[in-house]
């Protein structure tokens, strides 16, 4: 058999400041075989999110086209001409490698452009036109996706990754593989069943409500004729009338009782929804708590709101601001996006003090600029970090850390969020030494700060990823929908 392999991933905020072009893949991640096919170099096997498509293919012996891979850090809507070319790069790959047997999508679940809401189900939908209605499409995607019918429809199977942070992609790659084995063989003949959850929020699964939701999925696709089930926790801070959760079946085509099984993990899921969103605490209190703790630290605080890897700035100095008004020591900060501060502090040197102007410059959710005397304590411009979702490798760009006050803030200059402790370690940061560590990221931190951590405090800030939704930001949700909406329900 012959496969066909493409990724494209982008989670588009529709309230964010950063602009998304063709150059916001090339310079993140943007990867063409030298070939299409049938064979592509072994690079291709071992780098991408594709990857376990691609090395399942060569351990059957099966041809493997692979198109390309390209992933861009969370933003606004890409530009439309862009998007589209990057779409047609795909679309042509495939036309010159047919016929194929299976056809195997990397996407995100919740990429818009300009002119496209749901791009995911625009590029599935182009896929099927030249493949027919016959052979097997499988997409696979991250959980914070908004899955549309449009996508559920021209596809046979919608499989994304169970946790958070996002550690299974390897094996959910698998188990979509195998149904598609299954698919061509002519054993099974499978359809999406798509249930919505009407809630906006986030779900961290490494809390007990979502662990228990999380095997209650397990369990489902242990019965038969239930191929897959997916939890879409969705993408909260998009505008359009498929933004929300939902529970995807991949069942055999005329399974009985597939709505009622999706209906019960759905109330289930809806059940679990206040159980991350009620970690977030304000700042002031999470600070008198660490005071009032006996424990040495480090104590680790995630600055949920402004990670870059949801669309915000990675500026906000909100976090930054109430550790230099309460005259906090032993703390540092990683990382704020500011690429003109590191290009100052570069030109200053190490051990040289310099005034600045310190971050709050991509719109009123970074909050203000901190203002005042810094000292360079060092530089770095080969820093890179673990993605421990796809185990790909990104760097920082020219970085610098500061010391203003008490506080260590590592400044840099590709915005992205932290997932690993080299954002300070590599800047010569020790952290053991360090009552409390301020990281800009939602929950993809967690994988390697939490062995280290004293504490873990999620910290709420009137940041670009609130989950104090505004419902007059909003004017394309389906409603109701929790928690807008008091009398949001599921189904």
């Amino acid at each position: 058999m012959n496969i066909f392999v493409a990724g494209m991933m982008m989670e588009t905020n529709s309230f964010s400041a950063i602009p998304c072009t063709r150059d916001s893949f090339v310079n993140a991640m943007y990867y063409r075989p030298e070939h299409t096919g049938p064979d592509p170099e072994p690079a291709a096997y071992e780098q991408f999110g594709y990857r376990t498509f691609l090395r399942l293919a060569r351990e059957r012996g099966y041809g493997a086209y692979a198109s390309l891979h390209a992933f861009a850090e969370p933003a606004a809507p890409c530009r439309q001409e862009d998007y589209e070319s990057l779409r047609d790069e795909i679309l042509d790959d495939l036309r010159a490698a047919m016929p194929v047997d299976m056809v195997f999508l990397m996407l995100h679940g919740a990429q818009m452009a300009q002119g496209y809401d749901d791009c995911e189900g625009d590029i599935i939908e182009k896929v099927r036109e030249i493949t027919g209605p016959d052979i097997f499409i499988g997409v696979e995607l991250d959980l914070h996706g908004n899955v549309t019918t449009r996508m559920a429809e021209a596809s046979n199977a919608l499989v994304a990754c169970l946790l958070y942070p996002h550690t299974d992609f390897d094996e959910r790659g698998e188990q979509l593989f195998a149904i598609g084995e299954r698919f061509a063989r002519g054993e099974i003949r499978t359809r999406n069943h798509l249930q919505r959850v009407p809630m906006l929020g986030l779900y961290y699964t490494t809390l007990p409500h979502m662990m228990a939701v999380n095997d209650a999925v397990l369990a489902a696709e242990r019965q038969d004729g239930i191929h897959s089930v997916s939890l879409m926790h969705g993408f909260a801070w998009a505008d359009h009338p498929d933004v929300g959760a939902a529970v995807i079946v991949v069942a055999e085509s005329g399974q009985g009782g597939v709505p009622d099984l999706a209906r019960d993990i759905g109330r289930q899921f809806f059940a679990a929804r206040d159980e991350t969103r009620s970690l977030r605490r304000p700042v002031d209190d999470i600070l008198g708590a660490i005071a009032a703790s006996p424990e040495a630290g480090p104590f680790v605080i995630a600055d949920v709101a402004d990670n870059a890897g949801g669309g915000a700035g990675a500026d906000s100095t909100f976090i930054l601001t109430r550790l230099i008004e309460r005259g906090i020591k032993d703390a540092a900060l990683a990382m704020i996006w500011d690429p003109i501060a590191v290009d100052f502090a570069w030109q200053a040197g190490i051990g040289n003090r310099l005034n600045l102007r310190l971050g709050g410059k991509t719109g009123p959710f970074a909050g203000l600029p901190v203002d005042g005397e810094a000292t360079v304590v060092a530089l770095a411009d080969a820093i890179e970090q673990e993605d421990p979702a796809g185990g790909l490798m990104f760097g920082i760009g020219r970085a610098a850390l500061l010391r203003i006050g008490g506080i260590l803030v590592a400044v840099n200059s590709i915005r992205q969020q932290v997932y690993d402790p080299v954002c300070l370690t590599g800047l010569g940061v020790d952290l053991s030494a360090l009552r409390i560590v301020v990281v800009k990221s939602t929950q993809h931190f967690y994988e390697r700060f939490s062995t280290l951590a004293t504490g873990i405090f999620y910290c709420e800030t009137p940041g670009s990823l609130t989950l104090d939704f505004d419902a007059g930001r909003y004017s394309r949700l389906r409603r109701p929908i929790w928690p807008i909406d008091a009398d949001a329900a599921p189904a």
